[in-house]
């Protein structure tokens, strides 16, 4: 009996994925560039540099239409040459001439050689068809239905948009995702029930800005990382390693899982603030921005803890003037976590190099994870792994755990944690100019495996306690061995070092809470601190704590959508970042909706209209949410009529 259908069709690329052509393609475009290079080194006198797979193929030429390869490569080696026509001679130095030198090239060398197929993929192919499964082929390739033919798979492709048929109609080429939905089309399916299949880079961004219901990288070239970073779903050596029982999997498990995760695979310095801001957790009582645990505020980084209320003012002066900042204020900072092995360096983008990592937010449980591979200088590698969640079952809850293994080594491997409140507000490069030191220590102290610091804000006088319970383990087995702490003003530092095995995990786990002076009926703040993370329960616990009062929110705020994988994704987002800066947590906190939620400092933190859009999605969903909000604003309408008649106005203007 046939198994119910998940999905529909599968898009596959030509070369590398059915055919093994790519290398046939590869020789034929160094050949055609090589002597292109040469011609132009005796022609112009430009230094010969020849073409290479990795080097120049793979980025430049790879899975793009013929025409737009030659043109990215030429670009890449700074030179210019009229683009022409399709029609133009061969030895025209044109992009198209030289486009149409590479065709008589790479027919030349499969007339030599012939066409090799992947037998796995073929296999796929026949077990689709037997499923009553769409099968149709998306290619860059002029050649693609001469390959089919010599293949002897042209009868089992239902459609074929190839370079041929994308000049026809007008096509983009990858990472447009222009052939893949054509290919869909004229199938008569949907993209969000299709499945895309590449092997390049340009194609799997194609099948992610397609919206397809899986992108599914196939690597050749041991580009797992690049296909990962281009926006493929799975990435795998060869078809055998999922087939079609693996599809069904994941259309049935993977992609409704999907739908409730943020992924950012790999490190991109010019975007790391944003998905920092992106990957904040938080429950309204507080948010932490999506920060690695080692990362120090800089070019690439900016820790950051905001809480719903926490404002000071400083005064600065400014060409020769007085002016008065009221900001919202980077609070203690409790993710430090770092590592190092042996006499090694700590942690560091600069130190070493980044073999693989993967952050994944998921919105259902406010869990923010993240897995990755670094090699230090002396060619050691080691696996970190890290979770942190803001407390939804608890305001003043927060919890991290973080572990090492080395991969290829064993030796002594040191955890350091810390707490600090002597950093200033940096995370605005416009405010850099006025006085943005908000916070002064008040005391510090450690004691076995508990941190404390109290600071206080410098105007407001709002005192913070920030507390950390540290428990180490050796696998699953807890250490008791002495911790080594570092105290001074605004920070404690701790640390423990540990002989480790080869394969075997290093961890921390580190349990944190917060409390104010300002809180409703608050007490000692420090001893209030210490004694929350004294009797909290494991990260476990305590994460299946929080994930349960997520569920409660979500079983009243999700909206489900069908048929626009992109669509329900963002559509969590935002709801989730709606949430993580006022929650039913705020029900008893004096505080609005900053411009900007709990997530940075830009409009420093302050309350403008922005609740008139978000408040009717509290009303329906968490009214003792948006009555708090309300409340805010009622306190301050004497002190808003004050400051419109300071302008002549009547009513009210904003406090």
């Amino acid at each position: 009996m046939m198994e119910e259908r998940l999905f529909d069709a599968v898009i596959f690329d030509l070369d590398g994925v059915i055919t093994q052509t790519a290398l046939v393609h590869s020789q034929a475009w160094k050949k055609m560039f090589d002597d292109y290079l040469l011609h132009r080194e005796k022609k112009y006198g430009e230094p010969f540099s020849e073409f290479s797979h990795q080097g120049d193929y793979l980025p430049y030429v790879d899975g793009k239409p013929r025409y737009d390869g030659v043109r990215s490569f030429l670009e890449s080696r700074h030179i210019s040459i009229p683009f022409g026509n399709a029609g133009d001679d061969p030895e025209m130095e044109t992009i198209c001439g030289i486009g149409n030198r590479k065709n008589i090239v790479f027919n030349q060398i499969l007339a030599e050689e012939g066409v090799k197929v992947y037998p796995s993929t073929v296999n796929l192919i026949h077990t689709l068809k037997e499923n009553g499964i769409h099968v149709g082929v998306a290619s860059s390739s002029k050649n693609c239905r001469q390959v089919l033919e010599a293949a002897g798979l042209n009868e089992l492709i239902e459609t074929r948009i190839d370079g041929v048929v994308s000049a026809e109609l007008g096509l983009n080429g990858k990472p447009e995702p222009d052939i893949f939905v054509t290919a869909a089309s004229r199938l008569g399916v949907s993209c969000d029930r299709t499945v895309v299949v590449e092997d390049a880079v340009s194609g799997v961004a194609a099948g992610k800005k397609g919206n397809f219901g899986l992108v599914l990288g196939i690597a050749r070239e041991e580009n797992q990382r690049e296909l990962l970073e281009g926006g493929a779903d799975i990435v795998i050596e060869d078809i055998d390693e999922i087939g079609f029982e693996g599809i069904m999997e994941w259309f049935e498990l993977g992609l409704p899982r999907d739908g409730w995760q943020v992924v950012y695979h790999g490190f991109d310095p010019g975007r790391e603030k944003t998905r920092e801001s992106l990957l904040t957790i938080g429950n309204g009582y507080f948010g932490t921005r999506g920060a690695l645990e080692e990362s120090v505020a800089g070019e690439h980084h900016y820790p950051g803890t905001y809480m719903a209320g926490l404002y000071n003012r400083r005064t600065s002066k400014v060409a020769d003037r007085d002016i008065e900042n009221e900001d919202f204020v980077n609070a203690t900072n409790w993710l430090p976590v770092d590592l190092r092995v042996d006499d090694g360096s700590w942690l560091s983008e600069n130190k070493h190099t980044l073999l693989s990592m993967q952050r994944t937010l998921q919105l259902d449980k406010g869990l923010l994870v993240r897995d990755m591979i670094v090699r230090d200088e002396a060619g050691r590698e080691t696996a970190v792994h890290s979770e942190r969640f803001a407390g939804m079952h608890d305001a003043h809850l927060a919890a991290l755990c973080f572990s090492a293994t080395p991969l290829n080594y064993s030796g002594t491997v040191t955890i350091k944690s810390a707490l600090s409140g002597n950093h200033i507000n940096d995370g605005v490069a416009r405010y850099r100019m006025l006085d943005q030191k908000h916070l002064k220590p008040v005391s510090e102290s450690a004691v076995e495996n508990l941190q404390c610091i109290v600071v206080e804000t410098t105007g407001s006088a709002i005192q913070l306690a920030t507390a950390a319970r540290l428990k180490f383990h050796e696998n699953d087995n807890e250490l008791h061995q002495i911790i080594e702490h570092h105290v001074e003003p605004g920070m404690v530092e701790s640390t423990i070092t540990v002989e480790i095995g080869k394969n075997q995990t290093f961890s921390v786990e580190k349990t944190v809470s917060f409390f104010r002076s300002d809180d409703p009926g608050a007490g000692d703040i420090a001893a209030d601190a210490l004694y929350k993370v004294s009797h909290a329960g494991s990260f476990d616990d305590m994460l299946a704590e929080s994930s349960a009062a997520w569920r409660k929110i979500w079983d009243k705020a999700d909206i489900h959508l069908e048929g626009d994988r992109l669509a329900q994704k963002l559509l969590r987002l935002h709801i989730y970042h709606m949430m993580i800066s006022i929650s039913p947590l705020n029900a008893g906190i004096d505080a609005g909706i900053p411009a900007r939620g709990l997530h940075g400092e830009a409009y420093r933190g302050h309350i403008f209209w922005d609740e008139i859009f978000i408040l009717p999605f509290y009303y329906i969903h968490f009214p003792e949410a948006a009555r708090s909000v309300l409340d805010y604003r009622y306190h301050r309408l004497q002190e808003a009529r004050k400051y419109a008649k300071e302008f002549g106005e009547a009513g009210a203007m904003f406090p």
